[in-house]
């Protein structure tokens, strides 16, 4: 360990560390501006994660791997890579952990209400703005800039393009028959089917509480171009023999 003087601090001081920091803060703040871009999209369509997660993600992996281009400068200049015959350190180890670490805060942003989930786009979006970060760490600013274009542009655009596109779009149901009430599958099958929707195989679950039957599954559509709205198949559900409540909700947003 090196003694604590004002020569050895003065080393934090010298013109290759004050060179060395005002290049790291030029691509910390161009990760930040990149990952602010990328949330604003997020923050227009009122997701959990805005303009701060995204900018917080791009600026601090941007910052974990553009100091690991300098470890002679490291600790005043008495880092790793200052001493002879020393190995500099492995950056791909620091991407290993941030991708890892993200990983962890994309998991915490998918929730799953029934059969609905949601915030996987948000999920990916953040995953992806810690490689526009890595991208600005190591030098990659054009590919950096053309990912976090992308990245806005596929979250801004695709949900129209997947719109366009043939799909077959799904429901989840949940309904809450009368009290006494026995429904049969071939009925509820033969009114999904009359509004171009046909019940999943494997998603029909049962409940029995308090004396009533819950019935909860996935509709999906037929042909997209023949199929009632979700507001007039609650429309119909209201009229459905036996149905005291219902839920109708898209399986994905």
């Amino acid at each position: 360990m090196y003694p604590l003087t004002l020569e050895s601090l003065a080393h934090y001081w010298s013109s290759q560390e004050i060179a060395a920091n005002v290049i790291v803060f030029v691509n910390i703040l161009g990760a930040l501006l990149l990952g602010l871009l990328v949330g604003y999209e997020r923050t227009y369509h009122g997701r959990a994660a805005g303009m701060r997660t995204y900018g917080l993600v791009a600026m601090a992996s941007c910052a974990l791997v553009v100091v690991v281009g300098y470890p002679g400068l490291w600790f005043g200049g008495n880092g790793p890579g200052a001493l002879a015959g020393s190995v500099p350190p492995d950056p791909t180890r620091i991407i290993q952990g941030i991708v890892t670490g993200i990983g962890f805060l994309g998991a915490g942003i998918i929730m799953k209400d029934g059969m609905n989930i949601s915030g996987l786009t948000t999920a990916a979006s953040i995953w992806s703005s810690s490689a526009i970060g890595i991208l600005v760490g190591i030098g990659f600013y054009a590919a950096a800039a053309l990912l976090a274009a992308l990245s806005v542009a596929l979250m801004m655009w695709a949900a129209r393009l997947e719109q366009w596109l043939p799909s077959h779009p799904a429901l989840a149901i949940v309904l809450h028959f009368q009290p006494g009430y026995t429904p049969f599958e071939n009925v509820l099958r033969r009114f999904a089917s009359e509004r171009g929707y046909e019940v999943t195989d494997g998603s029909l679950h049962i409940q029995l509480v308090g004396g009533r039957q819950i019935w909860s599954f996935v509709a999906i559509a037929q042909t997209k171009r023949k199929v009632v709205s979700a507001s007039e198949l609650a429309a119909a559900l209201i009229r459905l023999e036996g149905v005291e409540a219902f839920d109708v909700s898209h399986t994905r947003n």
